[in-house]
């Protein structure tokens, strides 16, 4: 749905893309992250076509971009950072107008303008004055018109920007509820520890370059290497598990993090890990807990950075 393909864009003697490619299909919702300059914003400007690149393909649900960007537009919606808002209107009227610009009927758009709010859990804000929202609720409108149109392309740009804890469980739950409905969602937001919880794919910049992209379990296992088990046992059979872990040679060591506690980096698919499993439960090692502890985006933020850019 979005496929992008050596992207540049230059701003005079600036290079603020280079050379950038990103897949993102169906039903995924990939994160976009970067540290502040990395281009995040500018790559989703010219997907969009605000801005001009300087060459490059975009395609945007097999539509392209730059030789049928009317067509392209009519299939995505776009949510930009501190998004400006039109004070003296409802809400309601704020959301019909929009509706209004998108071709969408007057007699659909008061059912269409109902679901938005509902998606964004504020149907009760329908009659109030823009004006008078706070700053997490102004950012769940301007969500609530994004999704007016039922766009089969979203790119959100820092959705969850001053958005109360309330707030980004709603936007949490219908960016998963989109998901399920084969929408395709490109969105960037520096809150890495809450993208971990609903994004399928992560595609990590630095300095205008794409350092790593795709599923989150593929750059998990490329940048960090395999995964960690967390293994709590009963009773002081430190010993045991370190000979049965030896013995593995997906493993590489064990690092005693408490009293009953062990870390394993772990190499070994989830079989192989089920075959460890067995062979301490069979050598009589008593396991309270056994379990592959992923990193987030966070911690694979952090790792590229020391392991990719240095």
């Amino acid at each position: 749905m979005i496929h992008v393909k050596d992207l540049r864009v230059d701003y005079d003697t600036v290079c603020a893309v280079h050379d950038l490619s990103l897949e993102v299909g169906p039903g995924e919702v990939c994160g976009l992250i970067g540290p502040n300059g990395a281009g995040k914003t500018t790559t989703m400007r010219a997907i969009l076509g605000l801005i001009e690149p300087t060459y490059g393909e975009i395609n945007l649900a097999g539509v392209d971009m730059r030789e049928r960007p009317r067509d392209a537009c009519r299939a995505v919606a776009f949510m930009p950072d501190f998004p400006p808002m039109y004070d003296d209107l409802k809400v309601w009227e704020f959301l019909d107008l929009f509706a209004s610009s998108y071709g969408i009927p007057r007699h659909d758009r008061n059912a269409m303008i109902d679901r938005s709010l509902d998606l964004v859990s504020l149907p009760e804000k329908k009659n109030e004055m823009v004006a008078t929202l706070s700053r997490g609720m102004r950012q769940r409108v301007m969500l609530a018109k994004t999704l007016i149109s039922d766009p089969k392309v979203l790119l959100l740009d820092e959705p969850a920007s001053g958005v109360d804890p309330r707030g980004r469980i709603d936007l949490k739950n219908v960016l998963k509820r989109l998901s399920a409905e084969g929408k395709t969602v490109l969105i960037s937001s520096h809150i890495l520890a809450e993208m971990t919880e609903f994004c399928t794919s992560v595609a990590i910049m630095e300095r205008g370059r794409m350092v790593v992209s795709g599923t989150v379990d593929e750059v998990r296992n490329r940048v960090m290497g395999g995964g960690m088990l967390v293994i709590e046992v009963i009773g002081g059979q430190a010993d045991d598990l370190r000979r049965i872990v030896a013995a593995d040679p997906a493993a590489s060591g064990v690092e005693q993090t408490g009293a009953s506690s062990f870390e394993v980096p772990y190499q070994g698919d989830a079989e192989q890990a089920a075959g460890l499993l067995a062979a301490l439960v069979g050598a009589g090692v008593r396991v309270a807990s056994f379990s592959r502890r992923k990193e987030g985006l966070e911690e694979l933020f952090l790792k590229v950075g020391a392991k990719e850019l240095s």
